[in-house]
């Protein structure tokens, strides 16, 4: 079966996502819309995903965990997991590896966690869109060591995609999908082994995606979208 996807998606958390990008207005616009999965990946981070998952829960909107990572290249690279707990362990992790650069919201953005409720339930003092210590290939190394998908972020796209910032994607790194940006040209690179993933890296309530991209799934649930983008469908 086809199920409607957006597999990017910024919340609040993310000092350059709007304040409008609460846990129930994401889940309730991806409603609206007619989606059956999102996976709201913020910068470096992923305090707001219990808060998101109740809520999709609630509406009947499955959520595939994850975040985006920002390389020591200042590459960007999605990682998804199958459940929020792992993903938060994983979140543990990055955590201890971002430099200790405090945020400046009236500079950079509020980077505020929330509850299901949408109340406020605390803001994080590291600037969760510096870059890592860890390069391309230790990220990539260390997503699937903890249990979870690789996929380089928006290739074709921006000063983040890896196209731009290495000039080319690695070929020592096993990634399981990755994502293309539909705003630009395809990239000048053969990437007929891969599953691409095309979502729409919102930042703001109105960019998130219409029932557009698909993947074909066993069944309407986390682990099988999971296992698609693994190639185990």
């Amino acid at each position: 079966m086809n199920i409607f996807c957006d597999l990017h998606i910024h919340s609040c958390l993310s000092p350059c996502g709007d304040m409008l990008m609460t846990p129930n207005n994401i889940v309730g616009m991806a409603f609206i819309k007619q989606l059956d999965a999102i996976a709201v990946c913020d910068h470096n981070a992923c305090g707001n995903l219990p808060a998101i998952k109740a809520v999709a829960d609630m509406m009947g909107v499955l959520l595939l965990p994850g975040m985006e990572l920002t390389t020591r290249e200042e590459a960007h690279m999605l990682c998804y997991f199958p459940d929020v707990e792992s993903c938060m362990a994983f979140g543990r992790f990055v955590h201890e590896h971002l430099p200790p650069v405090q945020n400046r919201a009236e500079f950079f953005g509020r980077q505020v966690f929330m509850n299901e409720e949408d109340e406020e339930t605390g803001e994080e003092e590291k600037l969760l869109i510096s870059a890592l210590d860890l390069g391309f290939e230790e990220c990539a190394q260390a997503i699937h060591e903890h249990g979870g998908l690789c996929v380089p972020a928006h290739i074709n796209r921006g000063s983040n995609g890896v196209l731009n910032a290495l000039g080319f994607l690695p070929e020592g790194c096993r990634y399981d999908a990755i994502e293309v940006s539909d705003a630009v040209a395809m990239p000048p690179v053969d990437l007929s082994g891969y599953r691409l993933l095309r979502s729409s890296d919102a930042h703001y309530l109105e960019n998130i995606l219409e029932p557009t991209f698909t993947i074909d799934v066993k069944e309407k649930s986390v682990q099988a979208l999971f296992d698609a983008i693994a190639g185990r469908a």
